[in-house]
């Protein structure tokens, strides 16, 4: 007789986090000047599908960059990880890799994609080397198989956090997996949120070490907590990072040049300006920050909501456009960049600057009051003929949430929608897997709920 298969050991559930952009302060961020990074509403999504006892094999399966792989879980270095030495709790603060761990999950990354190009594989042995530092290191080796899933629909390389989110989502599974975190819940008090957010922050920081090398934290705890950062380089300790819970909702629009951009290069002309015109650039620099320093004081008075107030909204939108002016003259614009800027002026829209260390990328435009349909329409036209990618989202989204069970309810009657690997990998593109999943297109069904601070 056929052996029948056992049943999962627990329900498919899902996770997402958001992408970021830099507000204010790009650059002189650099130079200890304070910086603002905001939540935006293009997220990545991963589904967790249990597998039955019987199976010993995990499964990462990111559909939109190829990578797909199979470990056995028992052929890990279990043993190194576990030393009483190496073990840390889930609420350690790891703020730089082991090196004799990384060396033994190596050759387990590495196995991973070596039929394709170096550059794509880089990217996924880089992707199984975060995953695997963070699997050993929460989890068991009793752990039940698993497969992970994951799609996004943040832009990759275009400086909007897409890494973060994706290690956000891998810490916060993880986490939930083992136990570790309850999960987001409507008696859930302030401090209880404000620890498991940190937790999931810290744990997404060890996934961007593997991944960058030399990640500042600001991508993660933006992608973790949501809304809005201050962050600011300390040169006698530590850089400092502050949520602003505060932080409005704003419709925002976000446009990819599709011209890449290196932030290292970046960021070494910025420097090489300095060396050359030192009290100028200092000028500029510290411009910026007074700029920051502005924004911050609009956000804290008490009728700035970012929609309705147009005095505050005009405020706003002239120390967007000083920021963009600034970053022009250090030379990290683009004529890219430029001509994006110069099409939302001309339809007279709203204020646009370059978000991220520029050179291309994005991108971004706050929209004035009452923008007409046509004129819109119009400008969208203008950016399909000259080959921009444009993003209608949202500044100041919700942080990390989760899926549990991968079900969501809908209408008066309570309509039930499972959502399983296979519809989950066949959406096609940003918009079906906006529509099947996305926090945005499912707010008025039960469903999906968030760590939120107060």
């Amino acid at each position: 007789m056929e052996r029948k298969a056992s049943s999962p050991m627990a329900p498919t559930f899902m996770v997402s986090a958001p992408g970021k952009v830099i507000v204010f302060g790009e650059h002189a961020a650099v130079y200890g000047k304070p910086a603002i990074a905001a939540a935006i509403s293009l997220r990545s999504y991963l589904l967790v599908t249990t597998l039955s006892k019987s199976q010993r094999t995990f499964k990462l399966n990111f559909r939109d960059v190829g990578l797909a792989y199979t470990w056995k879980i028992d052929s890990l270095p279990w043993d190194v990880f576990h030393q009483p030495s190496k073990k840390r709790s889930h609420h350690s603060v790891v703020d730089s890799l082991d090196p004799e761990l990384l060396s033994a999950i190596t050759p387990h990354a590495e196995a991973v994609s070596k039929d394709l190009p170096e550059k794509q594989r880089k990217i996924h042995v880089r992707s199984a080397t975060a995953f695997l530092y963070l699997f050993l290191s929460l989890g068991f080796p009793d752990t039940p198989g698993f497969v992970y899933t994951l799609r996004s629909t943040i832009p990759i390389g275009a400086g909007l956090g897409s890494s973060a989110s994706v290690c956000v989502c891998l810490s916060a599974a993880l986490l939930l997996q083992t136990h570790t975190l309850a999960g987001p819940h409507p008696d859930q008090s302030a401090k209880e949120a404000e620890i498991q957010i940190e937790c999931i922050s810290r744990w997404a920081f060890v996934g961007e070490l593997c991944i960058h090398g030399d990640p500042s934290g600001v991508d993660n705890a933006v992608s973790a907590g949501g809304k809005a950062v201050v962050f600011q380089r300390n040169d006698s300790g530590p850089s400092t990072i502050t949520p602003i819970t505060t932080f409005p909702k704003f419709r925002l629009l976000l446009v990819d040049t599709q011209t890449p951009r290196s932030t290292a290069t970046q960021v070494e002309q910025v420097r090489a300006l300095k060396d050359k015109l030192p009290s100028i650039t200092e000028y500029i620099l510290n411009g910026i920050g007074q700029v920051t320093t502005s924004a911050l004081e609009l956000i804290s008075s008490p009728d700035f909501d970012g929609s309705g107030i147009s005095d505050n909204l005009e405020r706003w939108g002239d120390l967007i456009r000083i920021n963009h002016g600034y970053l022009v003259s250090l030379g990290v614009s683009h004529p890219r960049l430029e001509r994006i800027r110069e099409l939302v002026d001309y339809a007279g829209i709203g204020w646009t600057k370059l978000t991220g260390a520029g050179g291309g990328g994005c991108a971004i435009t706050f929209f004035r009051l009452n923008v007409q349909d046509d004129t819109y329409r119009e400008l969208e036209r203008n950016f399909a003929t000259e080959e921009f990618q444009k993003y209608e989202t949202v500044l100041g989204a919700d942080g990390v949430g989760v899926l549990w069970p991968a079900v969501f309810r809908n209408g008066t009657h309570g309509e039930v929608e499972e959502i399983n690997q296979e519809k989950f990998e066949n959406a096609v593109d940003v918009h079906g897997i906006e529509q099947l999943v996305g926090v945005s297109a499912r707010k008025n069904g039960e469903g999906w709920k968030f760590w939120t601070r107060s």
